[in-house]
């Protein structure tokens, strides 16, 4: 009997988790290598795939804000872009950059107006959470980063645009 209630669990415990396995991920279905100039308005905040600047965003630590475009670029190649809220501390910032160091297929700043302290997004998926420190952020990093959702996985993520707004 507990046999079978548990078979029939089984499909609604996994259906909560997502197609990540990583509970709150949102995903999304953008097809990539739609270049566009100019200032773009995405669904997301900050967006995660869609319509973004023929030139891509080096991957790197900033500490001022980023053009979504060029950052959606660098999604499209397999970057993951963590982005936080410019009050968000010293010590929360502190924890981001360690969790980025030495992963080169990573973007990390600060954005205005986002829906939660700490919001990290691939191509095609985006996760929010309140805490640099929560351990979902990790988790993220390594399903998604040079991971297959991104169209152009492997292409370059240094030797273009490294400027900030």
């Amino acid at each position: 009997m507990n046999r079978i209630l548990l078979l029939a669990l089984l499909p609604l415990s996994l259906a909560a988790c997502g197609k990540s396995g990583i509970e709150g991920v949102k995903t999304f279905d953008y097809a990539g290598g739609d270049h566009r100039s100019g200032a773009l308005v995405y669904a997301e905040t900050p967006p995660a795939g869609g319509p973004h600047n023929p030139n891509w965003q080096n991957c790197g630590v900033y500490d001022q804000p980023l053009y979504n475009e060029y950052a959606v670029h660098s999604l499209e190649h397999g970057a993951v872009w963590i982005t936080y809220r410019p009050g968000l501390g010293a010590e929360g910032v502190a924890a981001l950059k360690k969790l980025v160091d030495g992963r080169p297929y990573t973007l990390l700043s600060p954005y205005d107006g986002l829906p939660a302290p700490v919001v990290i997004s691939a191509w095609n998926a985006q996760l929010t959470v309140d805490s640099p420190t929560d351990e979902r952020l990790k988790a993220f990093l390594d399903q998604y980063e040079q991971g297959p959702t991104a169209p152009e996985r492997g292409a370059a993520c240094s030797g273009n645009y490294g400027g900030t707004r």
